[in-house]
């Protein structure tokens, strides 16, 4: 279809769905021409090192030799995400496990460790929900994460992740392990038809809770909407205005009754709630270790790094990498595509 075309804009919702296509197209062709781009310019100062002996722009070749091989990265990680969600943007969950303390303050380190990663990627964040722990960390966070392929990189994180360190709270110095679980959905967008019946919805307002008492709301303005069909249920309290967390609480659960859609018509795995695993141990697919030794290992991919504060940091696109490229149920959809 072209923009050309005569009562192109008659259907102003598929003539934005068709120019946001031709724009993605664009994009990636841009990125590759970049990349070609860069490519020549390397191979010119290449040629001047070789042939003028010219050794001051070594450096500068080094560092665009960097650039080079991270932008390939990322064309081929991108080429990976071929299922038509992927593009979307996330909505993360994160949820301790038993532990109580510990395992809180481990909820609140992986929060921190993936809104790093989205400063990295220059993803917009907003949390639509958090609950906070009683002596520290939280019991519970949901974060919006707004930047094309936040889904399909995001995915691989889903599941259970273990710590391993000395406990802080330990007053006697002995070893933890902790555990938390990530759960990740698409965003749906607005011209996605996600039917709700209002009558399956069980409605409930309360008071937002949180640390420092001036700041929580005083007024029933939180509110947890609970789909009875699938028993799925979802909070938010991030708001001052009950409308708002009502509204953002409708965008998490059809965005949980989406995904729930993607898999029984692709009939891979289990409904929604059924593929939840037990927070706890021998269903992790990450361990870090803080001690006896430094380690983060992916145990999907055997993927490991010795510098856990990195991880911890934010910088998890080679863990990202090596599951988009080793998981088989992931080349296998490409491959159907």
């Amino acid at each position: 279809m072209s923009t050309h075309q005569p009562n192109f804009w008659d259907h102003p919702e598929r003539a934005q769905q068709t120019l946001k296509s031709i724009n993605q197209k664009r994009e990636k062709l841009d990125s590759l021409q970049e990349s070609f781009k860069a490519l020549e310019d390397a191979k010119l100062m290449l040629e001047l090192i070789v042939e003028d002996n010219d050794q001051s722009i070594l450096e500068e070749l080094n560092q665009e030799s960097k650039k080079i091989e991270a932008s390939a990265k990322e064309l081929e990680l991108r080429g990976l995400l071929s299922n038509p969600e992927d593009e979307k943007n996330a909505i993360l969950t994160i949820h301790p496990g038993a532990g109580g303390t510990e395992s809180h303050d481990w909820a609140q380190m992986l929060m921190r460790l993936y809104l790093r990663w989205c400063e990295r990627r220059e993803y917009r964040t907003e949390i639509l929900d958090i609950l906070a722990g009683e002596e520290a960390g939280i019991k519970s966070v949901t974060i919006e994460i707004s930047g094309r392929y936040a889904y399909g990189y995001l995915k691989a994180e889903s599941g259970v992740h273990r710590l391993v360190r000395i406990s802080p709270f330990d007053a006697s110095g002995r070893r933890h392990t902790s555990f938390a679980s990530i759960f990740v959905v698409p965003e749906i967008d607005d011209d996605i038809e996600i039917e709700i019946d209002p009558n399956d919805l069980r409605i409930d307002t309360y008071r937002a809770s949180g640390a420092g008492g001036q700041h929580v709301n005083r007024t029933d303005s939180a509110v947890r909407i609970t789909h009875i069909p699938t028993n799925i249920v979802v909070t938010c309290q991030s708001e001052r205005s009950q409308h708002k967390n009502k509204a953002n609480a409708m965008k998490i659960l059809k965005s949980r009754l989406y995904q729930q859609k993607l898999q029984e018509e692709r009939a891979k795995r289990q409904k929604l709630e059924d593929e939840k695993t037990e927070i706890a141990w021998g269903n992790q697919i990450r361990s870090y270790v803080f001690q006896p030794y430094s380690m983060v290992k992916d145990h999907r991919t055997d993927f490991e790094t010795g510098n856990v504060q990195r991880v911890m940091d934010g910088e998890i696109d080679d863990f990202i990498y090596a599951y988009l490229l080793n998981t088989p149920q992931i080349n296998k959809e490409k491959t159907n595509h």
